[in-house]
This record gives structure tokens, sequence and C-alpha cells, in this order.
């Protein structure tokens, strides 16, 4: 019997646009796919999300990779809140959910920089049980540790939660750790996928 909902953030929750954001600066053309090569588009994203040095330092070491865009990359940097906002559906489902008697939790990639950013965007933390973002513990999705930190920290037991990710490494990780997983597409796949775990809301969401 599933009694845990746990959420992915980002492109489930809500939507992530770096395009956006990218336009809303001017930033475009081939400064464009230079700033994105050297962040959002690179393997040192994941440690930007790990945050385990400060945001500055982190900044200087996207900077040395296109030091002839370093005002552009600053501006991206300054306002990457634009490349997020909250998907229409958020707070009505994580409420149906806890209407419904479930447990709602957080388990996402998301860097400290990024989070103090985008707080208004992330108002349905209000409404969760618990939450372990990736800044909070130096550690990313699909390293098994950060989804044992979620487990251990709240006492859930793997065979009663369930995890929505819209990827499919972070969710082949979640079922090596027991739990069951299923990988975000849509809202609506989701709510049937949901649905066919037992989990439903008088709404039908």
């Amino acid at each position: 019997m599933i009694k845990n909902i746990i959420f992915d953030v980002g492109k489930v929750l809500v939507e992530w646009n770096c395009d956006r954001a990218f336009e809303q600066l001017g930033i475009t053309g081939a400064v464009k796919e230079a700033v994105a090569d050297a962040t959002v588009r690179s393997t040192d994203w994941n440690e930007y999300d790990r945050s385990a040095c400060p945001p500055e330092e982190q900044l200087s070491k996207f900077i040395r990779k296109i030091p002839q865009y370093e005002n552009e990359l600053r501006l991206f940097w300054d306002h990457i809140g634009l490349a997020i906002s909250r998907y229409p559906y958020t707070l009505p489902w994580v409420r149906a959910l806890k209407t419904a008697g479930y447990q709602v939790y957080i388990l996402s990639n998301y860097a400290a920089w990024t989070y103090e950013q985008t707080k208004d965007e992330l108002c349905f933390l209000e409404e969760v049980d618990g939450a372990v973002f990736s800044f909070q513990v130096q550690m990313v999705k699909p390293e098994s540790a950060i989804y044992r930190a979620l487990l251990g920290k709240y006492q859930l037991a793997p065979k009663e939660s369930v995890f929505v990710d819209d990827r499919l490494d972070n969710i082949e990780a979640a079922r090596r750790e027991g739990l069951h997983a299923i990988h975000f597409i849509s809202y609506a796949q989701a709510v049937c996928d949901l649905a066919s775990l037992g989990v439903r809301t008088e709404n039908g969401t």
C-alpha cells in the first residue's frame, strides 16, 4: 500500500526552461550556445546542484571555460531564476494528495544559488511533509546515498513509497533502493500511473 509520494522538482513540479531565460536576457546565437555548453549542458552542472563549494567559486569555474563571455555568463547566473516557473497543476496536485491522506515529500537535485532565487516558485514546499535537496546534503541523484538520506530522515518504508522523476537514470536508482517509481512524462500520465498503484484522490488527481 502506497503511503508516501516523493516528487522530483524540475520538470515535474516546476518548468525548467533555460532558453526562455536566455531570451529574456538577450543572450542569443553563438553566445547563448557557449554559455549553455559551459553551464547547464556541462557535466559540471550536477556538481553545481551538489553545491559543495560556495556559489562564487562555482561561478568562477564556469567563467574559466569561456572567459570571453564572462559578462553574459554573470548575467545568466544573476537571473537564473527566470528559468524556473511553477506548473499550474502543482499546488492543486500536492493539496489533493494531502487531503486524500498521503504524505508528500521532495527529493530533488537543486543548487543552493538557484534555490535562493526561486523561493516564490517553490511555495508548495510549505504544503509538503519533508524535503531533501541536493544542496542540503551535497549528494545528487542518481547516487544511492541521496535516496537513503530521504528515507532515513523521515523513516519511510521504500515499499510504501513511490518516487516520481523525469529522468530514467534517477528512476532506475530509486528502484534499486526498493522504491516504486514512475517516469514522469506528463501530469496526466503520472496521475494515471499513480492510480495504477492505488494512489487516488477525491477529485481524480
